[in-house]
């Protein structure tokens, strides 16, 4: 199907922010259950609540037609949907038609040995993989059932298939703080870039966040003793406040939702895999596009302009109450 060029303005927020990022989680299953995630016992959506393939492509061409220019493949993990390829083949030929400048993924990297040529071969030329810890004890317990040699194996794979790769670290006190400088030269000494992200209160996970949550900007401070830290530019164009490490020649982002407000220029929407729309992570607000697509591409297009007309201008977390969740959502519903 062409895309349609009638009516294809750009979606553009009532602060002049114009969405040019689609964030399209396509399951909220995951075969970890990360402490700062979601709970040990989860209850996932029934697959039938769940859009299918050709309904993710419909609403994501939507999207393209009017101004997003790319689409970062989010879950749960992504990659334990079976027929995930087949979403990825879809928007390939998008990316190779130029109508779609990239397709990123963000995965736990325990199936990307399984994925990674596959996913090279539809278009995509960066992932973002989840380890918080190279220490094998501690990654089984933060992710309370996962094995850390499969993640490895998937990162070689990875890197062997010519995928550019950012690890993405969650900053915690305690056993991270020792082990930072370790994954800082783990990743450099592989030509992997490093973000380090502020925990969210998003859900009830079992744990108190309000004893694990670390500051980004503390952290920072307590790395330039170590490391020589110059600000770099952000090629993503996206949060991070990115710097180059002198003494390895990486660079070292730091995410930080908590401690630094970064919305005024947020370009991006997320799109669940029940095809609810939500303009801020930080917020609950969301519209249901699946009932709107069961009525025309029309009435798709009025939605997401009506929300985006409400969407706020900044999220609304909260340092002061980290123990308590802002949001029920899990981070796995929409992928961070």
């Amino acid at each position: 199907m062409p895309f349609d060029a009638s009516n294809s303005a750009p979606f553009v927020d009532s602060f002049g922010r114009a969405v040019r990022y689609l964030r399209l989680s396509v399951t909220d299953r995951c075969d970890l259950r990360c402490t700062y995630c979601m709970a040990e016992k989860m209850t996932f959506l029934p697959r039938r609540e769940v859009l299918s393939v050709g309904e993710m492509l419909r609403l994501a061409r939507v999207f393209v037609a009017h101004g997003t220019r790319k689409i970062r493949i989010t879950g749960g993990e992504p990659l334990v949907r079976s027929d995930v390829m087949e979403l990825f083949e879809g928007l390939a030929a998008w990316r190779a038609s130029g109508n779609l400048d990239e397709i990123t993924l963000t995965t736990n990297g325990t199936r990307l040995a399984r994925y990674a040529e596959d996913l090279v071969r539809c278009g995509v030329r960066r992932v973002n993989v989840s380890l918080d810890t190279l220490d094998a004890d501690r990654y089984r317990a933060l992710t309370r059932i996962g094995t850390i040699q499969r993640v490895l194996d998937g990162i070689d794979a990875a890197r062997a298939a010519g995928l550019h790769i950012r690890l993405n670290a969650v900053a915690s006190r305690g056993a991270f703080e020792a082990e930072v400088d370790d994954l800082i030269r783990f990743a450099h000494g592989r030509g992997m870039d490093l973000a380090i992200i502020e925990e969210m209160p998003l859900g009830q996970t079992g744990c108190d966040r309000g004893q694990t949550c670390l500051s980004n900007a503390s952290l920072r401070k307590d790395l330039s003793q170590r490391w020589t830290m110059t600000p770099a530019r952000n090629a993503s164009g996206g949060p991070a406040q990115v710097f180059r490490v002198a003494e390895t020649g990486g660079t070292l982002g730091f995410i930080s939702p908590m401690s630094c407000n970064f919305c005024a220029a947020c370009n991006r929407v997320r799109l669940s895999c029940t095809g609810r729309l939500f303009t801020c992570l930080g917020e609950e607000g969301s519209v249901d596009l699946r009932d709107a697509a069961q009525r025309s591409d029309a009435a798709v297009i009025a939605a997401i302009r009506e929300a985006l007309w409400h969407k706020p201008e900044r999220h609304s977390f909260d340092p002061a109450t980290i123990s308590t969740p802002n949001l029920e959502r899990h981070m796995s519903a929409l992928g961070g």
